[in-house]
């Protein structure tokens, strides 16, 4: 593999304006001599990480699979890819395996470019390393999802031409899951040293939080659910030092949750501290998100054209919220017009349409998804919260608990008190309402590991997290049980669930990655 061939073909893309990607396509660049400026550094690295906005990641095949693989989302769907996904019995040839997949290593293809092209950039390294960083996290973000969805997979950190190279090269093995985590931890140590501090606007730029906030997180998950494992210190002080300096890196909780989940306010918000920021664009190649038509509401009358129905919750999942908590009125959509007729999804009253869910649908997509550039509410403008400091306080409380910290009860609480606020939302989408403040949920006088991981499943709800606590947590076997929100998974096997197969392409091609 030579050194300086680059993948950044595919899509390149430049930063427009706030944190938006805009798409506008780079074309081929030149193997020699394209790398001569900061500025071309940044072109790779706003290459790699348009890969992750992608329908094949966050646009809708990653997302949605993390979503019906917990136990949180419910399918309304035939399509088998989707009902493995829902039931566990994910086969190598889904193509919500493989998508994910290719389009994650073209992400670390350009990534490793940018950190390749550096070299060539005769500029000092306090000029450089700073844009540098970003592609060491951008490297790091997608490697933390594979490592989480697949385990031992192929560690590339060099340029290639052509990813055909990964799957055909005989030297090309499974590195083991452990040392992917440790050059994780590298990447993101070089991004800790280099990234800067961004501000409001810039959260779709890796900065200095994000990479301590991710290295909390990727200790988080090594620790698993081993007790006494002093990855829960590590995770513990690298939240601690983001909750400490918030004041510099700009960040805090939202007063109001439901700013989260507004494209036209959350740019404003302190509380993301790295999103995926979509921008209202029809993009080439697929590169805008359908989240919210899956997970919208088939004949919903509000001016989207409705939604697909597809990636649904069950009545249980929303009777698990306190009717009080104000979480749960933004997390849910439990009303909607149709044909001119308001249904209430919680009374499983006549839906008028033949593909809707009598259950209440996820709102955080839905409701308020700025300007979209098609129909039935795709391409959108929300920016997805990839972290933001309510999860930062979560990682810090359940590390805490587990090293025995006593403000670990404080973070936690801290989030709890967010929510008590209220603020402005809507049930039906049609008019906002001004929420007043209520006493739910109370502040805990004592802590477990349960009432985080709890917390975790309220505050997080729909966000894509939920699967990945499952598996590092090793909860299958209870969420997946006869009580769990989605009744018994009859499939489900603890043996082999937890990691997903590899594409069965790849293994086709190169019989070393099945090892």
């Amino acid at each position: 593999m030579k050194a300086h061939k680059l993948l950044l073909l595919l899509i390149g893309l430049s930063i427009m304006g706030c944190s938006d990607l805009e798409e506008e396509p780079v074309g081929l660049l030149s193997p020699e001599g394209f790398f001569q400026t900061p500025d071309d550094i940044q072109v790779a690295v706003n290459a790699s990480l348009t890969h992750a906005i992608n329908e094949e990641v966050w646009g809708r095949k990653l997302s949605v699979a993390l979503m019906l693989r917990s136990d949180m989302v419910n399918l309304n769907s035939t399509q088998t890819r989707r009902v493995e996904m829902n039931m566990h019995t994910i086969t190598g040839d889904n193509e919500m395996v493989f998508d994910p997949w290719t389009r994650m290593y073209l992400g670390i293809a350009a990534a490793n470019n940018a950190i390749a092209g550096a070299e060539q950039v005769a500029v000092d390294d306090a000029v450089k390393n700073p844009v540098t960083a970003q592609a060491y996290f951008a490297r790091a973000f997608y490697y933390f999802h594979l490592v989480r969805l697949f385990g031992d997979v192929p560690y590339i950190d060099e340029p290639i031409s052509d990813l055909s190279e990964i799957a055909t090269a005989s030297n090309v093995n499974n590195t083991p899951e452990a040392e992917v985590y440790e050059k994780i931890i590298s990447d993101l140590e070089f991004a800790e040293q280099w990234l800067t501090n961004t501000s409001t606007l810039q959260r779709g730029t890796p900065s200095i939080a994000a990479a301590k906030s991710y290295l909390a997180l990727v200790y988080l998950t090594m620790a698993g659910d081993t007790s006494g494992s002093p990855y829960f210190q590590m995770a513990y002080d690298k939240a601690k030092e983001v909750i400490t300096n918030k004041g510099t890196y700009q960040i805090d909780l939202d007063p109001d949750f439901q700013t989260l989940f507004n494209a036209e306010k959350i740019d404003g918000s302190p509380e993301p501290i790295f999103v995926l920021d979509y921008n209202n664009n029809e993009a080439p190649d697929n590169a805008y998100d359908q989240i919210a038509p899956m997970t919208g509401i088939r004949g919903d009358d509000d001016g989207g054209n409705g939604g697909w129905s597809v990636a649904t919750p069950t009545i249980a999942v929303y009777n698990s919220f306190d009717p009080d908590d104000y979480r749960r009125r933004v997390s849910f959509q439990t009303e909607a017009l149709i044909a001119g007729e308001t249904v209430d999804f919680t009374e499983f009253t006549t839906s008028g349409h033949e593909h809707a869910v009598n259950a209440p649908y996820i709102a955080k997509y839905l409701r308020f998804p700025g300007a979209f550039a098609r129909g039935n509410k795709r391409a959108t403008s929300h920016n997805y919260s990839m972290m933001r400091y309510a999860e930062v306080l979560l990682i810090a409380a359940e590390a805490g608990v587990e090293i025995g910290a006593a403000d670990a009860i404080d973070f936690l609480n801290e989030v709890r008190g967010r929510a008590r606020n209220g603020g402005e939302s809507t049930n039906g989408g049609y008019v906002t309402e001004t929420i007043a403040p209520s006493a739910v949920p109370a502040d805990l006088v004592s802590i477990t590991v349960a009432d985080v991981i709890e917390e975790r499943r309220i505050e997080l709800a729909f966000e894509c997290k939920r699967w990945y606590d499952i598996k590092r947590r090793q909860l299958g076997d209870q969420v997946f049980g006869a009580s769990g929100y989605e009744g018994a998974k009859p499939d489900w096997n603890a043996s082999v669930d937890y990691d997903t197969p590899i594409p069965q392409d790849e293994i086709d091609r190169n019989p070393n990655l099945g090892n």
